[in-house]
């Protein structure tokens, strides 16, 4: 009877800590998601509040191309982690250039934008309530794109030179997680500024 309870006794349950890096990502994320907070309720508290010109209806035209750039370079992150995996290290640099590509297309978009809103528009951070918090949450999430651009390209530059291996996918996981918080927060921020925000 006792080997028989002894056979049927269900297996201890292993409990292995998280990697560091990963948790480490997700406090930096919600961290990072708490000051978007701020700054989209700020935007939302002082949408029609200024006195003065010009007005979001009058200077502001979604970036829908950019923004299907910046979310598709979700997607290319996600197989250039699968490939890295995989180990296939070739298909993984072209997903994540790819990924960069489009990052920067992303970016080149808000550069635009800006020098078309400052240089014809007259909208500056000082011009009214509404240039300050457009700049202030749109430039905040700029430079969370240079910043993953700068980790993306960095990996990229290592890739090149063979150092980048299949034993280095949990860090590329973990980076990727930045990069899709990033793709997330720009949903947040389009959808307050170039809709409701209009």
């Amino acid at each position: 009877m006792n080997a028989i309870s002894t056979t049927l006794r269900p297996a201890e349950l292993e409990w292995e800590l998280p990697e560091r890096g990963r948790v480490a990502m997700f406090a930096l994320i919600a961290a990072e998601a708490a000051i978007f907070s701020i700054f989209v309720v700020a935007y939302l508290f002082y949408i029609g509040k200024s006195l003065s010109g010009p007005l979001p209806a009058e200077v502001l035209s979604p970036p829908f191309l950019y923004t299907i750039c910046l979310l598709s370079s979700s997607l290319t992150i996600h197989f250039a982690a699968k490939r890295i995996r995989s180990a296939n290290v070739r298909s993984f640099g072209a997903w994540w250039l790819l990924t960069i590509i489009l990052g920067a297309i992303f970016l080149y978009g808000t550069a635009s934008e800006w020098h078309r809103l400052i240089y014809e528009d007259g909208l500056t951070i000082t011009t009214n309530l509404f240039g300050t918090t457009y700049y202030s949450l749109v430039g905040l999430h700029g430079f969370h794109v240079i910043v993953g651009l700068l980790g993306l390209t960095t990996v990229m530059v290592f890739t090149l030179f063979g150092t980048v291996k299949q034993e280095h996918a949990e860090r590329i996981d973990v980076l990727s997680l930045y990069w899709h918080f990033v793709d997330a927060v720009w949903i947040v921020v389009f959808t307050v500024v170039y809709i409701i925000g209009r």
